[in-house]
C-alpha cells in the first residue's frame, strides 16, 4: 500500500510539473509543449538534470539583465531617424564644400587669367610711357618667382637714357618720380578712372621732365579728370582751372580760383 501511495503521489507531482511546463512553454515561447516536443530531436546523450541546470543558469543570466526597457523600440526608432537626418545633413555639407571648392578653383583660374592679361597690358603701357617721359631708355615690370601667380611679387626695373638697367630704388628722386608717374599712367590707361589726384609729383622734376609730364597729363585728361597739387609754374600754366589760397591781409586767408577758357 505504501508503495502504491508513493507512486500515486509521484504521478500527481509529475502531472503538475507537466502542466506547469506546458503553461511556461506557452507564456515564454508562445508554443504548445506538444509541438515543441515533436519539433525537438532529443540527442542520445541527453541528460535531464544537466539540461535543467543549464536552463536554470540561463534563466539566472536573463534575470541579471534587469528590467526590460519597454520604450527601447521607440528610442531606437528615434535614434535611427536622428541618424538619417544627421547623415543627410552631413552629405549636404560635404556636397556644399565640394561645390564651393570647385567654385573657388574656377574663380582662381579666372583671376589668374585676368591678372596675367592686366599685367601684360599694364607692363606694355608702362614701357611706352617710360620712353615718352624719359625721352628714351626702357622700363619694365617683372613677376618674381612664385608657385601661384596671384601671390607673386612685382619688381620694377628702369634704365633711364645713358644709364644701365637697375632697380627703381637705386634711381634719383626725379627718376623715381618719373617712373612712378609712368606706372600710374599705365594703370589709368588700362582701366581709366573718373579722376586722379596727384600731390606734388612734379616737385623733384627738372624743366624738361615737367614739360613731358604736363604733356602726358593733357593727353590723358580726355578720359580722366586730373587734380594736381603743385607749386610748379609750368604745371599751373597747363591747367584748365586754378584754385589757391592767398593772404591779402595779414591773418586773413582767401580762396581764389581762375578758369581758363
Amino acid at each position: 500500500m505504501n508503495t502504491r501511495a508513493e507512486i500515486e503521489v509521484r504521478q500527481a507531482e509529475a502531472a503538475t510539473e507537466l502542466k506547469n511546463a506546458g503553461e511556461n512553454c506557452q507564456q515564454e515561447l508562445n508554443i504548445e509543449l506538444a509541438e515543441l516536443v515533436a519539433a525537438t530531436e532529443i540527442a542520445e546523450d541527453f541528460v535531464l538534470e544537466t539540461r535543467a541546470r543549464d536552463a536554470d543558469s540561463l534563466r539566472e543570466r536573463l534575470d541579471g539583465f534587469g528590467a526590460l526597457n519597454m520604450l527601447a523600440l521607440e528610442e531606437l526608432a528615434e535614434a535611427e531617424e536622428r541618424q538619417v537626418f544627421l547623415s543627410t545633413q552631413r552629405d549636404d555639407i560635404v556636397q556644399s564644400i565640394a561645390a564651393t571648392e570647385e567654385a573657388l578653383k574656377e574663380i582662381k583660374q579666372r583671376s589668374r587669367e585676368r591678372f596675367r592679361q592686366a599685367f601684360e597690358a599694364i607692363n606694355e603701357n608702362f614701357q611706352e610711357f617710360f620712353r615718352e617721359l624719359f625721352g628714351g631708355g626702357q622700363g619694365q615690370m617683372t613677376l618674381l618667382e612664385a608657385d601661384d601667380i596671384l601671390e607673386a611679387g612685382i619688381e620694377v626695373v628702369a634704365q633711364p637714357p645713358g644709364k644701365r638697367l637697375q632697380n627703381i630704388l637705386l634711381l634719383s628722386g626725379g627718376e623715381k618720380a618719373m617712373t612712378a608717374i609712368a606706372l600710374v599712367m599705365a594703370i589709368f590707361k588700362y582701366r581709366p578712372s573718373p579722376f586722379c589726384l596727384l600731390d606734388e609729383v612734379d616737385a623733384p622734376l627738372d624743366e624738361a621732365n615737367v614739360g613731358r609730364f604736363v604733356s602726358k597729363i593733357a593727353d590723358m585728361a580726355e578720359k580722366t579728370q586730373f587734380i594736381v597739387i603743385t607749386h610748379n609754374k609750368r604745371t599751373m600754366e597747363a591747367a584748365r582751372a586754378l584754385y589757391g589760397v592767398t593772404m591779402q591781409e595779414p591773418g586773413v586767408s582767401k580762396i581764389v580760383s581762375v578758369k581758363f577758357e
